[in-house]
């Protein structure tokens, strides 16, 4: 049953000349002081959502991105200043980049942000897809299988200041704590200070090829799933899904279809889904822009990614179109009836599915951003019963 909902923001400023037929990614560039419009966009969505009854607000880490897209360089900093800021709303690290950090400084950070916000504030880790932003912090993205080598050190160390109230750490990349004398002693073990006050930590990971490795790591930490970027829904998701049962039940755990997991989605409202559609093609079309450069939309070759960089060409070019995504099921655009619809049929074929988010592309002006984030709270939350129970909530 669907008892939870959230929204994620990436961080994108407000953008013009967007679609298509817009300024190329490459050619965008903002001023200092448009980049920095990011932290009250931010804030204002938060307040919004924590009137609504919404449960985390999802915020990405990002680094350099003077185009616009992704302004947030510090989720935990950011996350501290929201929750004073909010009355109830949780704050999720989605995510994280651990390869860009010292795992003891990450763990650390979010160990200092659990106890001033007295726990509003979920943990989240990932591996990152900007060759810009982990390759500059020193760590390696082009060579795939060191990245998530490192990742899974790191994110065993993170997990051991976690969990024990002194610890040790021998690997390739890490010797914690160091060989070294320290105060008429041999250093042996070191001890997170703080560590959290919400133990065990709650964390969350995105999941995207979905490998037996990936999703056996996780299971093991007892990190829970974001599934989505446009494929929320279909085969390629519901295997993920049943992989993922299969790789807790390696473990000797069984859960249900959908369980540990959040479903996100693009969406946009509107009294209808022919309107919704017209209305949002060019922020889908700003998005499949930004994240086709990245190599991270599957179905598009390098001859579409090369057409997209051409805002003469592209228009009328075989392109992704909103109208498919919302025919696949992984953009949710339409009436409330309808996307009320597609959620209840969801929530029957995924038993052990509680969590869902919602998030905006990017290019959305904040206006039009908290308009969207209003109807879905009040049009569509109050039909699901848990949602509807956490809205009349005292605050």
């Amino acid at each position: 049953m669907i008892t939870k909902f959230d929204s994620l923001f990436a961080g994108h400023v407000d953008l013009e000349n967007v679609g298509y037929g817009g300024i190329p990614v490459n050619e965008r560039r903002q001023t200092d002081e448009h980049l920095a419009s990011v932290f009250d966009k931010a804030e204002s969505m938060a307040r919004l959502m924590d009137r609504l009854g919404y449960n985390t607000f999802w915020m990405a880490e990002h680094h350099f991105q003077r185009e616009g897209y992704e302004c947030i360089p510090n989720v935990l900093m950011l996350a501290l200043h929201l929750a004073h800021r909010t009355k109830r709303l949780r704050l999720g690290c989605g995510f994280n980049i651990a390869p860009m950090w010292h795992p003891l400084r990450l763990a650390e950070d979010f160990a200092t942000v659990d106890h001033l916000t007295g726990g509003r504030v979920a943990f989240g880790v990932g591996r990152g897809y900007h060759t810009r932003e982990v390759e500059t912090f020193g760590a390696p993205l082009l060579d795939q299988n060191a990245n998530r080598e490192l990742f899974e050190e790191q994110v065993d160390i993170v997990f051991k200041a976690f969990n024990n109230s002194a610890f040790s750490h021998k690997g390739k990349h890490y010797t914690l704590p160091p060989e070294v004398p320290y105060r008429g002693y041999d250093l042996k073990e070191l001890t997170l200070v703080p560590r959290p006050r919400s133990l065990p930590v709650e964390c969350w990971q995105p999941i995207q090829g979905g490998s037996e490795r990936a999703l056996d790591f996780m299971a093991k930490h007892g990190i829970q799933g974001m599934v989505g970027g446009g494929s929320a829904e279909g085969g390629a998701m519901h295997k993920t899904v049943l992989a993922w049962q299969d790789s807790h039940r390696r473990l000797g755990k069984e859960i249900a279809l959908g369980e540990r997991l959040c479903f996100g989605f693009h969406f946009y409202m509107a009294d209808s889904r022919e309107q919704g559609m017209a209305e949002a093609a060019k922020y889908y079309e700003e998005n499949m822009k930004m994240f086709g450069e990245l190599r991270l939309v599957r179905a598009l070759s390098e001859a579409q990614i090369e057409i997209m960089r051409d805002p003469a060409r592209a228009p009328g070019a075989k392109l992704p179109r909103i109208e498919e995504a919302v025919a696949s099921g992984g953009f949710l655009c339409g009436s409330p009836d309808e996307i009320i619809e597609h959620l209840k049929k969801l929530e029957r074929a995924y038993p052990g599915l509680e969590r869902v988010s919602i998030s905006l592309s990017v290019g959305v002006p904040k206006a039009v951003a908290l308009e969207q984030l209003e109807r879905f709270g009040t049009e569509v939350m109050p039909h699901f019963a848990g949602a509807k129970e956490r809205a009349l909530a005292p605050a």
